[in-house]
């Protein structure tokens, strides 16, 4: 098992249920560049990892110009990792790696609030419903009205989670868009959009306790 999440993030290599969720995430970053209005594209990513996911959307989309983007990652490798994507797509102007907690607000002034907001592999890593109701809350700073938010969660002990997540996203003020499962039937990829108003200043200054580790992943 990977003894921290820049191990973690080599099971890509190897993992069918990581590479089909990843497809799938993929394939929502693409959808909302597709709908996202003319002009500049704001995106924020919380517990980026290295940055794949947006990365390797932007790689071949035709409105990879249009993104500015602030990616918050705590593990330095994998900020050195995503940062060494970025300059060779050439985006260094308008992407940047911030290696720092992902929990923080304060990490995202200046960037928010977002036109698309990825929130991959963090719900997974959350003590409770209760701190996912709190993150929820606090995706109001983050995203405009109207933006788009992508998500996953993983399954575990035959209890789909996601579920759980389709239906606080609900309560919170989230209209889905789009959902899968991975091939596997294991792991789940959302997309909604925010119908509520953005908030000039955080509910809270930490938006949620990231409380997973990486031998533990979900």
């Amino acid at each position: 098992m990977p003894k921290d999440w820049f191990e973690w993030h080599d099971l890509y290599k190897t993992d069918q249920r990581l590479q089909q969720r990843l497809e799938i995430v993929r394939e929502y970053i693409a959808h909302s560049l597709n709908f996202s209005s003319p002009g500049v594209i704001r995106v924020v990513s919380v517990c980026a990892g290295d940055g794949r996911d947006l990365l390797g959307t932007l790689a071949n989309h035709p409105r990879a110009q249009d993104v500015y983007a602030r990616l918050v990652e705590l593990n330095p490798q994998l900020v050195e990792r995503g940062q060494a994507t970025i300059e060779s797509l050439g985006l260094t102007k308008q992407i940047e790696f911030i290696n720092g907690d992902a929990t923080i607000a304060s990490n995202y002034l200046g960037a928010v609030p977002a036109d698309i907001v990825i929130v991959c592999g963090v719900f997974g890593n959350l003590a409770d419903e209760n701190e996912l109701n709190r993150l929820l809350r606090n995706l109001s700073f983050l995203s405009k009205p109207g933006a788009f938010v992508i998500w996953t969660r993983g399954h575990s002990h035959n209890i789909p989670h996601s579920e759980t997540v389709r239906q606080s996203l609900q309560k919170a003020g989230f209209a889905e868009v789009n959902f899968q499962l991975t091939a596997t039937g294991d792991m789940g990829v959302g997309i909604h959009r925010y119908l509520g108003e953005s908030v000039a200043e955080p509910k809270e200054e930490q938006f949620f306790v990231f409380s997973g580790i990486a031998n533990r992943a979900r």
